[in-house]
């Protein structure tokens, strides 16, 4: 028996009307789920709380009227709001598909957010000086610069080489390289309550920018001020 216009007409506005309360549940679901570290997450401080200085650099290689250190901080972080998965690939041609990385893939994505090719810049230094690593027998573009060992190198010779005692507050800078054992962050614009900075990173974890500076012993700490060593 088919039902009466008129209640016809009514099933399809209740329908309707459930298709749109699922997709707003849907779309706050997503909402949540993508903030939920800002939304939920501990409370987080800026420089300005400690009376901190945020520098500036005196680069802007993409010309894009945001210095070195803020295009940096910023590409790294578009690059983990993506959430990639964490899986560590050889890719022919070097760089792993979208929606897959692991830390390494954090810093090339900050320099070519600020407007350099970490990537050219690394197998070219390895090329002209494969003396100078270490780590390196025979030189393969497609992982070198993928490479924790390798970027520590090319960092000790074309970046600024810091401190790595936290005490010292501000020294720890948005947009700086901070190196571990076989690991390697940003560091974020983000600080904790004692005002150490968070790091921006991927190491399979499930919030990509978090207070875990400390966690593991810091090994080097580098700003990028381009030089010839």
């Amino acid at each position: 028996m088919k039902p009466e216009p008129k209640q016809h007409s009514q099933l399809l506005k209740r329908g309707l009307i459930i298709a749109i309360v699922l997709l707003v549940v849907v779309l706050v679901c997503e909402l949540l789920l993508t903030n939920f570290n800002t939304l939920f997450g501990p409370k987080y401080y800026t420089a300005q709380d400690f009376g901190i200085q945020t520098l500036k650099s005196p680069y802007d290689k993409d010309e894009d009227g945001i210095d070195d250190y803020r295009d940096m901080m910023f590409g790294a972080r578009a690059y983990v709001n993506k959430r990639p998965k964490y899986k560590n690939t050889y890719e022919s041609g070097g760089y792993p598909p979208e929606g897959i990385g692991v830390c390494t893939d954090v810093i090339w994505s900050a320099f070519q957010a600020a407007g350099y090719d970490l990537k050219a810049l690394v197998d070219a230094d390895i090329s002209a000086h494969l003396d100078a690593y270490s780590t390196i027998q025979m030189p393969d573009p497609n992982i070198d610069f993928r490479r924790v060992k390798n970027l520590n190198i090319f960092f000790q010779r074309y970046a600024e080489i810091l401190t790595t005692d936290v005490s010292d507050l501000a020294a720890w800078q948005p947009g700086d390289i901070v190196l571990y054992a076989g690991h390697i962050a940003i560091l974020s614009d983000r600080r904790n309550k004692e005002g150490l900075p968070y790091i921006i990173h991927h190491a399979g974890q499930p919030i990509y920018e978090e207070d875990a500076l400390t966690r593991d012993p810091i090994l080097a700490h580098y700003r990028w001020t381009p030089h010839t060593p």
